[in-house]
């Protein structure tokens, strides 16, 4: 419990750090993650053995990883010198496949690990691919939905509109040649 917490907060420290306002949204979205996991364990009664807390805590970083796509590219997007709320369009358009494709290969393994769990006497086996196949179709729903919803909030306001706030510098500009 306490590894899990420290870890936990030193995600969310480098989130903060490193992407300012976003990274802050992550937190955000990530503790909404885990709430909504948590609910649904409580009401599919599953035991959470130590397979499971794996898949729990694989599936948070699985969470992250989707995050911090969608920022690197809205950064990048920022310093092309795009307007925020198209920095933040294209960030969530470019990072979709990454993030698509990595979920979808992860939910088949998971898929697979839990088909054969049974089948070579280790059962624990359905335990942590059961927690992994919830945690990565939770994870896909708070990345896109729950930190997109987030960051069209905070660009609707207009108030932080500075690439700072989003973890980048200013745009790069072309060098004016003089004759």
């Amino acid at each position: 419990m306490i590894a899990g917490i420290v870890g936990l907060l030193t995600v969310a420290l480098f989130m903060l750090l490193y992407y300012h306002l976003p990274g802050l949204l992550a937190v955000i979205a990530l503790l909404i993650y885990t709430a909504i996991l948590f609910a649904i364990y409580r009401f599919l009664p599953i035991t959470l053995t130590l397979p499971g807390i794996a898949g729990f805590i694989l599936s948070i970083g699985l969470a992250v990883d989707a995050n911090v796509l969608i920022f690197a590219r809205l950064k990048e997007e920022l310093r092309l010198g795009r307007s925020l709320p198209a920095a933040v369009e294209n960030g969530f358009r470019h990072a979709w496949p990454s993030i698509r494709d990595s979920n979808a290969s992860t939910f088949i393994t998971s898929l697979i690990l839990f088909g054969f769990g049974n089948s070579f006497g280790v059962s624990l086996i359905k335990g942590f691919a059961l927690t992994l196949m919830i945690g990565v179709v939770v994870s896909l729903f708070t990345a896109i939905f729950v930190t997109r919803t987030l960051l069209r909030a905070v660009v609707e306001t207009g108030g932080l509109n500075s690439p700072w706030w989003f973890g980048a510098e200013r745009p790069k500009r072309e060098p004016e040649v003089t004759a």
